[in-house]
């Protein structure tokens, strides 16, 4: 604003402002949303009575124009500008003293002066804008004439003055605040409508105010009847309790709120639709507000749940060719004797694949193994079951449980399927005592597990590779990608086969 300043006439504060740099000053103090503040009334009484005046106005001096914000003892609200006595005050330094405007100059032949009106006396204290623009004047009038005003007087004027000052200032920002939230709820109104989603909104105590255009689209419901917690109302009737009981938990722990359920479409079906919300906090993290969406996932739930049966109907196959490989294998032993024994071992081999299949197929929700089907834990506790007595374990897996996929479960299967089998042949579970510790450490990105056998007969390293041995190699080597080594102790075989994570599992 100060380059908008006119030079052309030094004046009270050191320069004529130019008028459109002072309309622009007014506008922005939003001086017209004033008129008659209950505020500002207050000043012009109290300013009254401290100068024991019959007038006082709160005066903005405009390009023709004084307009009295406020006013006690004066009917009018505003003057020509060329009347103005405060036109003149605003310039000033201090406060403008006329005792007796008949004799001077400027207001001798005013018709305030010299008209109905009578002025005689007159004190007006400038009122100037924070970056130095005079706005008008705080002012008392007196039909008497008048020395001057008391110390008191002046000083308490000045006072009131900057409270008229604070008044516009807070009035400017307080316009100034609601702009910007109007403006950025208007923005996020439009964004909202704009989104393929349904936006939503709560308080921080849940209560659902506003709702997007998508949101009415959808469910066709009325303007407002979702409001509060009516939204419940239109979820499927079974997902109800679930739904409410969910939000409830988020809202009493401020956790990120997410839930699939069934919402009531307006041609009155059910669709359905996965909803989130997030909490928005302040500083100290206080919640402020919830915003949430509702995305239609009711195409991909259904492919999702037929990609579901499919997938079980081929496990289920897979599953029945197993046995239909074991079956094969145990006719051939009966019209072969001399085949029997390879053929338990064969037979025995696939059923070990078998078990790690069907821990790591689809499931449903009935038929799902109680570990999760991607526990390394619940794998081995699956492939050992059938070596393991009622009374007790004699196969311990403890150590850090590690995760697993369809792609590495079959190699491990066959790998510790062949190490029990030759335990259960030749060492630590061949007799009623012994017993076998499998351990699992993590370190980095690699696994370490060991197969140690304890109680056992006493061992020594074979003098040929036989076949179990060259299976458990291959599965270790070519199909894991680690390594495997033996360590044939007098106490009890030792094995560690070492991985790494990524050779586990995908993820």
């Amino acid at each position: 604003m100060i380059n908008a300043l006119s030079f052309d006439a030094p004046i009270g504060h050191g320069w004529r402002v130019d008028e459109t740099v002072r309309a622009a000053a007014i506008a922005e103090h939003r001086i017209d949303t004033l008129r008659d503040d209950a505020a500002l009334k207050t000043i012009t009484d109290f300013a009254a009575e401290l100068c024991n005046a019959p007038i006082a106005l709160v005066s903005i001096v405009e390009l023709s124009r004084q307009t009295f914000l406020s006013r006690t003892g004066l009917d009018a609200t505003e003057t020509p500008r060329e009347m103005s006595f405060c036109a003149h005050a605003m310039l000033g330094d201090d406060v403008m003293v006329v005792p007796d405007a008949r004799l001077d100059p400027r207001f001798t032949d005013n018709p305030l002066v010299t008209g109905e009106m009578g002025i005689r006396f007159y004190a007006g204290v400038p009122l100037v804008s924070d970056d130095g623009v005079p706005l008008g004047s705080l002012c008392i009038i007196d039909t008497e004439t008048r020395e001057g005003l008391t110390p008191l007087q002046r000083r308490g004027l000045k006072v009131l003055a900057n409270d008229v000052l604070n008044r516009l200032t807070d009035s400017r920002d307080k316009e100034s605040a609601r702009a910007v939230i109007a403006d950025r709820e208007g923005r996020f109104r439009t964004l909202a409508d704009s989104m393929p989603q349904m936006v939503w909104s709560t308080l921080p105590d849940g209560f659902h105010d506003y709702y997007n255009a998508r949101w009415y689209e959808f469910t066709g419901v009325p303007a407002g009847s979702t409001d509060g917690a009516g939204w419940n109302d239109i979820f499927h009737p079974d997902d109800q309790d679930r739904a409410w009981a969910v939000w409830q938990h988020s809202l009493a722990t401020g956790e990120p709120y997410q839930i699939e359920y069934r919402l009531r479409h307006h041609d009155g079906t059910y669709r359905w639709t996965l909803g989130r919300a997030l909490p928005m906090t302040d500083d100290s993290g206080a919640i402020l507000r919830w915003i949430g969406t509702c995305t239609d996932i009711h195409e991909q739930k259904l492919a999702s749940e037929e990609r579901e049966v499919i997938a079980q109907e081929l496990s289920h196959r897979i599953k029945n060719i197993f046995a239909v490989i074991s079956g094969l294998i145990s006719f051939a032993a009966r019209s072969h004797p001399d085949f029997r024994p390879i053929a338990d071992d064969l037979r025995a081999r696939v059923t070990a694949l078998g078990r790690a299949h069907d821990f790591v197929r689809p499931h449903s929700a009935n038929s799902r193994p109680h570990a999760h089907q991607n526990s390394l834990h619940g794998l081995l506790e699956a492939l050992f079951l059938p070596y393991q007595p009622a009374d007790a374990a004699r196969i311990r897996v403890s150590g850090t449980d590690v995760a697993i996929d369809d792609r590495s479960a079959t190699p491990l299967a066959l790998l510790f399927h062949e190490l029990a089998t030759n335990a259960v042949k030749y060492g630590a579970l061949s007799n009623d005592s012994g017993h076998v510790a499998v351990t699992i450490d993590v370190d980095a990105d690699q696994v370490a597990l060991t197969w140690h056998e304890h109680g056992g007969p006493a061992v020594s390293h074979p003098a040929t590779v036989g076949f179990g041995a060259q299976l458990i190699d291959l599965s270790a080597t070519r199909q894991l990608g680690g390594t495997v080594v033996h360590d044939w102790a007098q106490d009890g075989l030792r094995v560690v086969l070492k991985v790494s994570n990524a050779a586990l599992s995908r993820g």
